[in-house]
């Protein structure tokens, strides 16, 4: 080597990089890393090739510009030392290398993925996936889908929807670029699908045109307006005493095998009437949501509603209890995304939430099976605002809105009739009230098991029909009164007049309140009915002869005074003509049918 390149080796620690355009031309430009040009200056072998030139050559110049930005600080650094002590740290080596493999992956336009670190009751740890979103969801190499639910340092906890035994440790897993989103749209009525929209009826595919995400922000306060409509159950006690509006949202709470379901169900049965006809501000879509239940128990609702003619206008969304727990967690926010565009395209939905506490526990076991601190009865932190994000997507939207609504019926199940456990008590502060079924009046033969006491709606009575509101303002009162002086009545037989015809009268109304299950009753049949009972027209009826009673006057009703329920049914009120006339149909009858 000649003495001016020694001159120039002598000059600078790096001359004979400064001279590449004499050494070797054709790599003019060529950004090496820092070990290999070390060893190079200190007389090795010349660290570039053709082919070497042709792989760096396709890197994108984005890439290139990071590689000298992370490259310039070490050089800096290894300029103030001498030329023999000059090393590359691995740190210095390992991000040059980190830039150029990001920025190749970048122009080949590969996906991200990770592997699987380990695996088990269902939650896969894995490492990689740097830009993952929370709750995205990622695709494994077996095909097993999951969703990301814990974000930590250097690893995903990610949630399975299938089977962990697919999953095996060191598996790539990789990013689809989706939070989990879901069909929405009326191809769905009429069908049953799982928790992320797939169909499980064997009738095909849905061809649906829109999706939604499964978890959407509540609508706000502005779009809002408050709760006008009702919701006709077709359920007496309920329509008269807990009436529920388009937009509430009104919790069923009781043990279990109480009748929460069939009251559900019935709200839905009921609204054939309304949903046979054109009009699409009378229609309301029906939306069962099933959690944790057995497969047998769905396939039975599914064959009673398609006997009833119901099924047109419903939509079943089953996660039952032998599918994941991330399953069940998500299915009630795949209903609330089905009733949601009826509400946001100015229709009307209901929608039915069997059960909370199942979606509560198979929350509890993804959030300690990830490591979450538990709480209260080891639930997360997080659990109430896991339901009232859920429930708040419940609302009667304002007429620049569209005018829609999606009305929820959330049921919880209780533990030996303890209301105040914490998850009850979490629905029952978000919800609008909350109708109380009792074991006790089940056993007893008092169907629906209505606690009057106890239920309550906030807000549906603004939305409860006049006439209705009218004949049973006091019923609830009187009934708590009634429920009260039985529980004296036990201890002493001496009772005055008063109370005797409280008692009277409480047992028949008590008795003209029972409801057979599967027969929703229209609200202008109810109105009779109960007028006759709170005004003292059935005190001499015989209580075992209520029933029959009530079954031949709304036959006679249907059959001589058709006018009159017609009437009631197109005023929706009743005038003071109206009410003398339905008190003298009421005391005819009944003369002769005690007779």
């Amino acid at each position: 080597m000649d003495g001016r390149a020694g001159q120039n080796r002598a000059e600078h620690p790096f001359g004979r990089l400064t001279h590449t355009k004499q050494l070797a031309p054709a790599h003019q430009g060529l950004k090496l890393p820092l070990s290999s040009v070390i060893r190079w200056t200190q007389g090795g072998p010349c660290p570039v090739s053709v082919e070497s030139t042709r792989a760096v050559g396709a890197l994108s110049a984005t890439s290139r510009i990071a590689v000298a930005r992370s490259a310039a600080p070490a050089v800096a650094s290894v300029q103030a030392r001498t030329y023999a002590d000059a090393k590359a740290t691995p740190t210095e080596v390992s991000s040059i290398l980190e830039q150029r493999i990001r920025g190749v992956q970048e122009e080949a336009g590969l996906a991200e993925t990770g592997r699987v670190l380990s695996v088990g009751d269902g939650i896969a740890r894995v490492h990689g996936l740097a830009n993952v979103q929370a709750e995205e969801l990622v695709e494994f190499a077996s095909g097993v889908k999951g969703m990301c639910m814990n974000l930590e340092a250097g690893q995903v906890g990610v949630v399975l929807f299938g089977s962990d035994r697919l999953v095996k440790e060191g598996e790539t897993v990789k990013r689809t670029g989706e939070i989990v989103d879901v069909p929405v749209g009326p191809e769905l009525l009429g069908r049953v699908v799982d928790a992320l929209g797939n169909p499980i009826d064997g009738k095909g595919p849905l061809n649906t045109k829109e999706r939604s995400r499964a978890q959407v922000k509540a609508p706000g306060i502005l779009p809002r307006r408050s709760v006008n409509q009702p919701v006709q159950t077709g359920l007496k006690s309920i329509d008269a005493m807990v009436p529920i509006g388009r937009g509430q949202r009104e919790l069923i709470i009781g043990d279990r095998q109480t009748g929460k379901t069939a009251v559900a169900l019935d709200a839905i049965l009921n609204q054939k009437r309304w949903n046979n006809t054109s009009d699409e501000t009378k229609k309301l879509y029906c939306i069962y949501v099933a959690v944790g239940q057995k497969r047998s128990t769905v396939a039975q609702l599914v064959k009673t509603l398609e006997e009833n003619d119901a099924m047109k206008y419903s939509v079943i969304v089953a996660a039952t209890a032998s599918e994941a727990a991330p399953l069940q967690f998500l299915a009630p926010f795949t209903g609330a995304s089905i009733g949601e565009w009826f509400r946001d395209n100015g229709r009307h939905a209901l929608l039915v939430l069997d059960d909370l506490s199942k979606q509560a526990v198979a929350y509890r076991q993804m959030s300690l099976l990830l490591r979450r601190p538990p709480g209260r009865e080891a639930y997360p932190g997080d659990v109430f605002y896991l339901h009232s994000r859920l429930l708040e997507r419940a609302a009667k939207m304002n007429d620049k809105h569209g005018g829609g609504s999606l009305t929820a019926l959330p049921v919880i199940e209780t533990q030996g009739g303890d209301v105040s456990a914490y998850i009850p008590t979490n629905v029952i502060s978000i919800t609008d009230g909350q109708i109380f079924l009792e074991a006790e009046l089940f056993y007893k033969g008092v169907r629906p098991a209505i606690n009057v006491g106890l239920s309550v709606s906030r807000v549906g009575s603004a939305a409860q029909l006049k006439a209705m509101k009218q004949v049973a303002g006091s019923l609830k009162l009187f009934l708590a009164q009634y429920r009260e002086v039985a529980a004296f009545a036990q201890f002493g037989s001496d009772l005055d007049a008063a109370t005797k015809q409280t008692l009277n009268r409480g047992e028949r109304l008590t008795e003209l309140l029972k409801q057979k299950q599967y027969s929703p009753m229209a609200v202008n049949e109810m109105v009779p009915l109960i007028f006759a009972g709170v005004n003292g027209h059935l005190d001499s009826v015989p209580v075992d002869k209520i029933l029959q009673w009530e079954a031949d006057f709304l036959s006679h009703l249907k059959t001589n005074e058709s006018d009159l329920l017609a009437t009631i049914d197109k005023e929706g009120a009743l005038s003071k003509e109206l009410e003398g006339r339905l008190k003298d149909v009421i005391v005819s009858f009944t003369k002769s049918f005690v007779a």
